[in-house]
C-alpha cells in the first residue's frame, strides 16, 4: 500500500482558520482541507510546508510548533500527516483556482474535512491548541 507523508498549515486568525478546497483530479476531491501536501524525500517538513504553500497560496509561511502527528488508513493509501500552527506571510490568493476561505472555529464540524483530521478538528473546537 502507497504510504504518503503530508505536512498541512493549521493558521488561525482571529477565531478562524485558513482551509482550501480539494480540486477534482486530486485525492478526495471537494473535501475542505488545511493547505500543504506531501514531503519530497529530500525535504524537511518545514520546507516542504513552505513550498506547498507557495505553490498553492502564492504566500509564505513561518512554520511553528507540531500541533498533532496522526496516520490514516484510507482504501489504497496510509496517509501520515503532521499539523504545523504557522503564521501567514503575506495575503494568500488560491493558485490552482481552489475554493479557500477563512472558516470560523464553530464551523469546522458541519465542513467536509477528510478522515484523516477528524483529530485536528476535534482539538481544534474544543479550543485547543
Amino acid at each position: 500500500m502507497l504510504n504518503i507523508v503530508v505536512v498541512a498549515a493549521v493558521i488561525e486568525s482571529g477565531d478562524c482558520f485558513l482551509v482550501t478546497r480539494r480540486i477534482e483530479g486530486t485525492h478526495l476531491p471537494g473535501m475542505w482541507e488545511f493547505p500543504g501536501g506531501k514531503v519530497d524525500p529530500s525535504e524537511s517538513h518545514a520546507e516542504a510546508l513552505r513550498r506547498e504553500m507557495r505553490e498553492e497560496l502564492d504566500a509564505d509561511v513561518a512554520v511553528r510548533d507540531l500541533i498533532l502527528e496522526t496516520t490514516h488508513e484510507y482504501s489504497d493509501r496510509t496517509v501520515t500527516l503532521f499539523f504545523y500552527r504557522c503564521d501567514l506571510l503575506g495575503t494568500p490568493a488560491p493558485v490552482m483556482a481552489q475554493e479557500m476561505r477563512w472558516a470560523a472555529r464553530k464551523d469546522l464540524p458541519s465542513m467536509a474535512f477528510p478522515p484523516a483530521d477528524d483529530e485536528l478538528i476535534r482539538m481544534l473546537v474544543d479550543g485547543a491548541p
